[in-house]
């Protein structure tokens, strides 16, 4: 059904085959000089953005790396530790939808921050009353930000979400998302109902595929759209834009007949797309300028997979917040939307089953 995108030196034009001639001429190429590394270090992401002298977009790598696990520095207790996300970041709703999955609500506490990142990064609510933001009730900090500076004063690194936090020891545990699902999966099972311990999003059987099917679908989708709507050249951001869509048909065919990407059951594989897909007509197709298709009119294997997990898996849906996502991205990237206007659409958010 998709002609597959094709590579080569040629322009844009001549390296798509879609169902219609969009392009009547070579793409207007210019290279956005003005734009240093600094200047987009400053913007809204705090840290998390780093532009190449040639312009592509690479994303750091996260600091805390600690796990919690039995006979560990963390053990897995009942209200020990507390997860601070915002629901529009889609790597800190992977750990929202493991946690409801998991039946962890009672044993690990959520505080969500305000979509608008300013320059001081993630805001909690009682600085900024967004719907839905909230106040830290640890230590009334009013930003991310002083999380990591109380545990390394000369801390240089990303000030991220999502962010696990000991109480205990008073300490970040791990701020890495890939990470927090899977101790989520296993860490509380001896503590947990039968019937969410049985719960296994990464099974041994299918890790192999798991993962193989992980990196590159990181690569390529997860942070593939952000190396798009980051890049500072043409060059670089053609070169993402195509990967995020030979991506996008490879991923069409392997869920073909299928209601799930592993096997016959929901993995977390499903749960790490997901997060992407959903925001992809939102905010991907515009403000990162990935508009070769839109999920839901050009991708009809992945919008079932997407709305069947929406709408019949209330983990996913009760931590979807269109509000928040799409105020995030476009009031937050003042260097891709300098005026701050949200977009209305699309209409609906998400279409029904």
């Amino acid at each position: 059904m998709f002609a597959p995108l094709l590579r080569s030196a040629s322009p844009l034009a001549s390296r798509l085959r879609l169902s219609t001639n969009i392009f009547t001429k070579p793409p207007y190429r210019r290279t956005l000089t003005n734009m240093t590394t600094r200047s987009v270090e400053r913007q809204a992401d705090i840290g998390k953005m780093k532009v190449e002298a040639d312009g592509s977009f690479k994303r750091k790598a996260s600091t805390f790396r600690n796990f919690i696990e039995k006979g560990g520095e963390f053990a897995p207790e009942k209200g020990r530790y507390h997860l601070y996300v915002s629901y529009a970041c889609p790597w800190a709703t992977r750990t929202l939808i493991t946690r409801k999955l998991k039946g962890l609500e009672s044993f690990i506490d959520v505080s969500v921050v305000s979509p608008r990142m300013g320059s001081n990064g993630w805001t909690f609510g009682d600085i900024d009353e967004f719907p839905g933001a909230d106040p830290d009730p640890l230590f009334g900090h009013k930003h991310i930000k002083d999380f990591y500076l109380k545990v390394e004063p000369d801390y240089s690194g990303r000030f991220t979400v999502p962010m696990l936090w000991d109480k205990k020891t008073g300490t970040i545990v791990n701020n890495e998302s890939s990470e927090i699902i899977r101790m989520f999966n296993t860490a509380f099972n001896n503590q947990i109902p039968a019937e969410k311990a049985a719960i296994d999003i990464y099974p041994e059987p299918l890790r192999k595929e798991i993962d193989e099917l992980n990196e590159w679908v990181y690569d390529t989708v997860n942070n593939g759209v952000y190396k798009s709507g980051f890049a500072t050249t043409q060059s670089a951001y053609e070169a993402a834009v195509v990967k995020v869509f030979e991506s996008l048909d490879r991923l069409e065919k392997v869920l073909e007949g299928k209601e799930f990407l592993i096997g016959n059951q929901l993995t977390e594989a499903d749960i790490r797309l997901f997060v992407t897909i959903v925001r992809f007509d939102p905010v991907y197709v515009g403000h990162f300028k990935c508009n070769f298709r839109t999920i839901r009119d050009g991708y009809p294997n992945i919008h079932t997979w997407l709305r069947k997990l929406y709408w019949n898996y209330p983990a996913f849906k009760d931590t979807c917040n269109f509000d928040h996502i799409k105020t995030h991205y476009y009031w937050s990237h003042t260097l891709i939307n300098p005026h701050r206007i949200v977009p209305l659409g699309p209409v609906p958010n998400i279409l029904p089953l």
